[in-house]
């Protein structure tokens, strides 16, 4: 399906199609994804900051190169106007049957509502120390 058609109504939906192409490794889906201004970022875990489509491209089509990434994001935190929206997620890893040691990814999300519908302009992922942060409180939850 060429870039141009491929429209999304809400941050949500550019979300979980974000996550549905990593765990197909469809390179192609992802970069569909993104939006088409050159100034694009994307931070994987521990690595230097890449900006627009060539750089990002090519990371990701290294990345994929392995298979796909089983990635949920959890416990998300949004806000959004009428151009923007920011998620924040806890992404829960599925390493199948590998042993290592458990590790959870923050990351933050940022989309901008397009000609062409909502579309991805960050990505941005870091390793967080100790487990991964419970489930937060909904009732009664002290914000200090």
């Amino acid at each position: 399906m060429p870039r141009a058609s491929m429209i999304h109504g809400s941050p949500d939906e550019i979300e979980a199609a974000y996550y549905d192409a990593l765990a197909r490794a469809d390179l192609e889906a992802l970069m569909a994804l993104w939006a088409e201004d050159e100034e694009i970022v994307c931070i994987h875990p521990g690595s230097r900051r890449l900006v627009g489509h060539a750089e990002i491209r090519a990371a990701w089509e290294d990345i994929l190169g392995n298979g796909g990434l089983h990635i949920r994001p959890r416990q998300l935190h949004a806000t959004q106007n009428m151009m923007t929206a920011v998620h924040s997620v806890v992404e829960e890893i599925n390493h199948g049957n590998d042993t290592q040691s458990e590790v959870h990814v923050i990351a933050t999300n940022v989309y901008m509502k397009t000609a062409l519908g909502w579309r991805m302009v960050m990505h941005h992922a870091s390793v967080a120390p100790g487990a991964a942060p419970a489930e937060p409180i909904t009732s009664g939850a002290m914000l200090h």
